[in-house]
């Protein structure tokens, strides 16, 4: 089943998600890998796609695990959460109905 994790970073985030980008982008890269991964990536905080030093608000992602269980629990070993980049982080079901 599809998962919606969707975080909010915590306020002036952009030096936090620097220092362990690589880190978060890999475990995702596993799940690319997988075919586990349908969607991912930050939200900034200007109206443009390279926001600079203003960052980013959050992140969302959508990926594929067996239960919300298994979604959570890899939601929760996010190198992001670790560093500080995250005040709060939300996992909930999703069904896909478009694109078929």
């Amino acid at each position: 089943m599809l998962y919606v994790i969707y975080s909010e970073d915590v306020e002036n985030s952009l030096a936090k998600r620097l220092s362990v980008r690589e880190q978060h982008l890999a475990r995702l890269s596993v799940l690319q890998d997988q075919g586990r991964l349908i969607v991912a990536g930050p939200c900034p905080i200007l109206d443009s796609e390279d926001p600079g030093q203003a960052g980013f608000s959050g992140s969302l992602l959508v990926l594929e695990f067996d239960s919300l269980e298994q979604a959570q629990t890899w939601a929760d070993a996010d190198p992001y959460i670790a560093a500080g980049v995250y005040k709060s982080v939300t996992v909930k079901p999703f069904k896909k109905v478009m694109p078929v």
